[in-house]
């Protein structure tokens, strides 16, 4: 029986189709990752007010709405049990479950950029700040981005980016998922990832309405969403994440959890499929 690349662990010649693909997946990806992120730093430093929606009044507040629900509702979708199911079936010729990581993260871009781009600026201003305090906020947030990129490496770069998916794919192996993430900023924060994220949400220059509702929601989000993805941990990991979550802080470093009975010692924590979780 013929095998497929990777299947036992080897490296594989892969068939030209499936690179080309997996190129295209990835090449997708990426750029849609930086079109997004972009659209998103540049929108927030001016408070919304450059998104290029123009939805009339009063259906603008309902069309933002929809756009600032999509993110958080559809992210959400795809890391439950039943969207994790869903994302082996958006790649052709069986290559959906290894480029999950990387058709994850191709979703992901295009909502932000939904989201930032499609947005329908108000036209109110309350507040933008000039000189120094301007730069000095504009520093502000340029270092909570720069502890976002920190938290991405920390918690395994190619994972995050989607890269993981398609290189494995173009290479002729399996993805190599890494462990679960205690290292760099995680030993002092179980989701350094959110805090980063919220943090470019309020330190920007500009406020208006558009920036403050965005804020507010995409914080709150922060706030509650990573509790599904631990539970899913717990089940994953078992007792080395409870013990990781006995000793570390969920948001705000420094802050004690409270105190849990230790579970028994099980298995090492490694990487596996059920790490596939891009955030």
């Amino acid at each position: 029986m013929k095998r497929r690349p990777g299947e036992t662990g080897e490296r594989l010649r892969p068939p030209p189709l499936h690179v080309a693909i997996a190129w295209l997946y990835g090449t997708a990806c990426h750029l849609c990752f930086v079109v997004g992120v972009g659209t998103m730093m540049i929108t927030m430093i001016f408070g919304m007010t450059t998104a290029f929606g123009r939805v009339p009044m009063p259906w603008s507040w309902l069309a933002n709405l929809v756009l600032l629900i999509q993110f958080p509702l559809i992210h959400s979708i795809l890391l439950s049990t039943r969207g994790r199911t869903m994302l082996p079936r958006l790649a052709p010729l069986g290559l959906g479950r290894h480029l999950s990581t990387t058709t994850y993260a191709l979703m992901a871009s295009l909502q932000v950029l939904l989201l930032f781009a499609g947005w329908t600026p108000s036209g109110t201003v309350w507040w933008r700040a000039s000189g120094g305090l301007f730069w000095t906020l504009c520093g502000c947030n340029a270092a909570a981005w720069l502890l976002l990129l920190k938290s991405i490496v920390d918690a395994g770069f190619a994972l995050q980016t989607g890269l993981l998916g398609w290189r494995a794919i173009a290479r002729g192996t399996t993805p190599r998922y890494p462990p679960m993430p205690v290292t760099g900023l995680f030993r002092i924060c179980r989701q350094p990832i959110y805090v980063a994220f919220a943090l470019t949400l309020w330190t920007v220059p500009t406020w208006t309405p558009d920036q403050l509702v965005v804020a507010f929601v995409l914080s709150a989000y922060c706030l509650v969403g990573p509790l599904f993805k631990e539970a899913r941990f717990a089940q994953v990991y078992g007792a080395p994440f409870a013990r990781y979550k006995t000793a570390v802080p969920y948001w705000v470093p420094g802050l004690k959890p409270a105190p849990r009975r230790s579970p028994p010692s099980s298995a090492p924590v490694t990487g596996g499929q059920a790490s596939a979780d891009p955030t």
